[in-house]
This record gives structure tokens, C-alpha cells and sequence, in this order.
């Protein structure tokens, strides 16, 4: 709630100054406008008194020398309901006409050689008795005791009148400005109730957009604190309209980030202790011939006819786990990158002719027929030494799980670049063993642990990661007791990745490819 008394209090101080501004502004221009309009109506009212002949004046001299008084006296009673005093003098400065024996607007001295240069007079004064005006005339040393109250201020205009450039007649009216103050203060009184509800208006305004915006941080709040317990499947709201939706999609893009790196993590987890299962099992049983055999040979328990056929036990179970950690050392430095390719063009029919050749004896042992229908001249960009790698391990491993079966191995060129297969008519696999048949020490049953059906697990894991490196794909179809197919792409060179880019794709399933 701290943020929501915040942006509370930021709103309203904004809303405090704006309308304080606002109504200081508005306050003088309106009392401006006030006594510019009271300005104007009486110097309307001093026109209507002179213009419309209610003054007779000799136009020879100049001189007032009558009134009508039955017109005046009418205009004097209309003005003196609306508060308006007014005097008119002569162009000798002598009084002719006042409608208030009271208070009577006077000129000074100074104020009447500004008229008699025909300059109209604007001012806002005190208006003293005329008896005390008189007499401070003739003593400017008379002033208002302390029991007497304060003279009246009135808003006064002192305009002149001229006939052929002589100054004929001169009226000075006004209204006293208690008037136009009651006017004010009542325009004030307004604007302070209309403060007052913009005030309370904004405090509602600003509590409901303060506390729906604080209710979704605080949402926040609670998913990161889910998060922090391991919680991450949180889905915060998103309308898509301003910064925190795009913050809720950033806070959703990384519960759902962190919750793939946990289920990554786990699975990972899961596959080191199965690759450490499965290296101890790989690891066990030659290392317990070789230690059952050497225990033989200490307790001298072996006839002397069979100790050969013991040392040769040792030697290929120990050649066995040579190969075990070669193939691991090679597959963790083509995991990790730490190989360079020599890719060249080079055709692709001479080298499998030349592993046909190489493996038909093996194949011939077990019953199996090689069959190649590569074309002549078929052009492959890749590194030659991966290359031989590659097929050699996949035609291995069909001839190591066919028995008295045929294993055809094709190449062909294709769009951006070269494809091969192997295909044998083998025991084949399960869907689910497909899927896992990238994984290192991995063997899709029981019985194929034996050297019968491969020694380590590890030949297809070192292919797929060696295709991969070169930017090509691999990917396998098998129907279980009827056989594999094995389809390798190698792309072009322009469409080949450099040396030292590659992708991870260890342990995905094929159906990613």
C-alpha cells in the first residue's frame, strides 16, 4: 500500500499546483476583466449624460449655461439604484451636477490638467464626504480622525468633453468597489468549492488507477516469490497495453525459461547417472575376466594348455576397454568441439566401394550380402576421415544385428546436397528404442550387451555427432524383425557451416530431425 499513498500523493500534488496556478491565473484575470468592464459601462454612462443633450452649453464659449433636469434627474435616479455616482463640472472646474451630496467623485488639481489635454482618467480612490473635500481644498492639513470611518474606495473614470478643441464639460462617475469586490469574492467562493471537488475527485481518481496498478505488482511479487521456492509454472495476466504487460510477457518468457532449464537439468541428471550405470556395466564384465583370469594365474588354478587362450581373454577384453575410453575420449571432443573438419569435395563411390570391400569378409561370417548402388562419380563436400567414420560405424552396426540377411548401401545427389543410406533386414528396433539410439551406452535390449551386438554403444552416438558437425542430418526408420534404414545428408559447401559453428543436438530424439 506504500506505492499506492505515492502515487497517490504525486497525483494530487500535481492536481494542488495545477488548480492553484489555475485559479491565481483565472482570479486576476477575471478581477482585471471585472474592472475593465466596470471602466467601460461608466464611461458609457458619462456618454449618455452628455451626448444625449441633457447639458446645454454655449457653444460660443464653451460654458455650460443649463440643465435639463427633468432628464438628468431621471438618468440620475436609474444610475443611482445601480450604485453609480457621477458629477459633472464645467470647463472651469466648477461643479454643475452631482446625483450624491454624500459622496461625490472630485477632481485634483493634477488630475484636471490631465483632462484639460483631453486624456480620459481611470483610478480606483477613497471618496471623502464633499464637506471634508472642500475643506481639505482649503487646508491640505485637515486628515480623517481615528473615530470616523475609512472613506469608501469607488472605481472612478474622469472623462472630458470638448467642442471644437475647448473643453466644455468634464463628469467623473464610478461605483464603489465594495460592488465589484462582492462580485469577486463570490466568483472566489466558487472557484474554492470547485478546488475542493477536483481535489476530492482526483484522490478517488488516483486511489482506483494507483491500486490497480499496485494489485499487479503485487501479483508480480507473489510469482517471484513462487519462483524463488522452485514454483515456475506461473502465468502472469498480459493485455498487451502498457509497460507492465510487456513486464508480466518478459516475467512469463523467463517462469517458462527457467522451468525448461529445470526439467533440462533433471533430465541431464537422469542421463549422467544412466551413462554412469551404463560405463560401470560396459566397464565391469572385461574387468572381471581380466581379474578372474590374473587370480587364476596367481593360485596357478589354470592347466598350463589353457593359460594361452587366458592371456588372450585378457588381451581383447583389455583392447575392449581401450577402445571403451578411446570412443568416450573421441565423442567428448567432437561433443565439445575440440576437432576441425578438412571438408573437400571428393567422390563419395570410390570409398564406399572400398568399405564393401573392407567388411564383406565380417558380412560373409555371419551370412550377410554387401550391396551398393552408389553412382559412379558421386561427389560428397565433407571431411574425408569423418566421412569413412561415419559409414563404416553404420554399415558395422547393420551387419553386427543382421544374420543371413542383405545390406544395401546407396548414395544419390539431392537438392543442396548428397544423401546416403544404409539398409538391412535385420532385427530392427522398437519406436521407443529408436528414439534413443544416439544416446551413448545405449542398447535397445538386454541381449545385445553381449559383443555379439556391439561392444560399447558408443558408434552411433560418435555418427551423430560427427554429422551434425559437418551441418548435415541423420535419421533412422525401424520396424522391430524387419530391419533398419540409416539416411545421412551432407549439404553443399554454400550451405555448409563454418568449421567452428555447430549446433547441439546430443541426446534429441530423431523425430527433431
Amino acid at each position: 500500500m506504500r506505492l499506492v499513498w505515492r502515487q497517490m500523493l504525486g497525483i494530487l500534488v500535481v492536481i494542488v499546483v495545477l488548480c492553484t496556478t489555475l485559479t491565481i491565473s483565472f482570479i486576476g484575470v477575471t478581477n482585471r476583466t471585472l474592472y475593465f468592464n466596470t471602466w467601460r459601462q461608466l464611461s458609457q454612462n458619462a456618454d449618455s449624460l452628455i451626448n444625449d443633450d441633457e447639458i446645454i452649453f454655449n457653444k460660443k464659449t464653451g460654458q455650460i449655461i443649463g440643465i435639463e433636469k427633468n432628464q438628468i434627474d431621471s438618468k440620475s435616479r436609474m444610475l443611482t439604484r445601480q450604485h453609480v455616482k457621477f458629477a459633472i463640472y464645467d470647463g472651469k472646474q466648477k461643479l454643475r451636477y452631482t446625483n450624491e451630496n454624500k459622496y461625490t467623485p472630485t477632481i485634483t488639481k493634477r488630475e484636471w490638467q490631465q483632462v484639460k489635454k483631453g486624456k480620459a482618467i481611470q483610478k480606483r480612490a477613497a471618496v471623502m464626504p464633499l464637506h471634508k473635500s472642500v475643506a481639505k481644498s482649503k487646508s491640505m492639513k485637515q486628515e480623517t480622525t481615528e473615530n470616523e470611518p475609512m472613506p469608501p474606495e469607488m472605481t472612478m473614470i474622469i472623462k472630458p468633453y470638448f467642442y471644437k478643441g475647448k473643453l466644455v464639460a468634464a463628469v467623473t462617475i464610478g461605483s464603489f468597489t465594495s460592488t465589484t469586490r462582492q462580485n469577486m469574492h463570490q466568483i472566489v467562493n466558487d472557484l474554492f468549492i470547485s478546488f475542493l471537488v477536483a481535489v476530492l475527485i482526483a484522490l478517488i481518481i488516483s486511489f482506483i488507477v494507483s491500486r490497480s496498478l499496485t494489485q499487479r505488482i503485487d501479483a508480480m511479487n507473489r510469482a517471484t516469490r513462487q519462483v524463488a521456492k522452485g514454483d515456475y509454472n506461473i502465468h502472469l495476466e498480459n493485455r498487451q497495453k502498457d509497460e507492465l504487460d510487456e513486464l508480466s510477457h518478459n516475467f512469463n518468457v523467463m517462469a517458462r525459461s527457467l522451468q525448461e532449464s529445470q526439467e533440462e537439468i533433471k533430465d541431464q541428471e537422469e542421463r549422467r547417472q544412466q551413462l554412469l550405470a551404463n560405463a560401470a556395466h560396459e566397464m565391469r564384465t572385461p574387468l572381471t575376466t581380466i581379474n578372474g583370469i590374473l587370480e587364476g594365474l596367481a593360485y596357478d588354478v589354470i592347466p598350463e594348455d589353457e593359460k594361452k587362450h587366458s592371456i588372450e581373454l585378457m588381451q581383447r577384453d583389455t583392447k575392449r576397454l581401450i577402445r571403451l575410453v578411446n570412443d568416450n575420449l573421441s565423442y567428448e571432443k567432437i561433443r565439445t568441439n575440440q576437432i576441425s573438419l578438412d571438408r573437400k569435395m571428393f567422390d563419395a563411390g570410390a570409398v564406399i566401394t572400398n568399405l564393401r570391400d573392407q567388411l564383406a569378409k565380417k558380412a560373409q561370417k555371419k551370412g550377410n550380402k554387401l550391396v551398393v548402388t552408389a553412382p559412379p562419380e558421386l561427389r560428397v563436400y565433407a571431411d574425408y576421415d569423418r566421412f569413412v567414420q561415419i559409414l563404416f560405424n553404420i554399415i558395422q552396426n547393420a551387419i553386427q544385428f543382421t544374420d543371413h540377411g542383405t545390406i544395401t548401401i546407396s548414395g544419390e545427389r539431392v537438392t543442396h546436397g548428397t544423401q546416403f543410406s544404409v539398409q538391412d533386414t535385420g532385427i530392427g528396433m522398437t519406436e521407443e528404442q529408436t528414439k534413443h539410439i544416439w544416446e551413448r551406452f545405449y542398447k535397445a535390449d538386454r541381449s545385445r550387451m553381449s559383443t555379439r551386438y556391439g561392444e560399447s554403444g558408443i558408434g552411433m552416438a560418435i555418427v551423430h555427432q560427427l554429422v551434425t558437425l559437418h551441418g548435415g542430418k541423420i535419421k533412422v526408420k525401424s520396424k522391430l524383425n524387419q530391419g533398419s534404414t540409416f539416411t545421412i545428408f551432407f549439404p553443399n559447401q554454400q550451405y555448409a557451416p563454418h568449421s567452428g559453428m555447430r549446433k547441439s543436438h546430443e541426446n534429441k530424439n530423431v523425430s527433431d530431425k
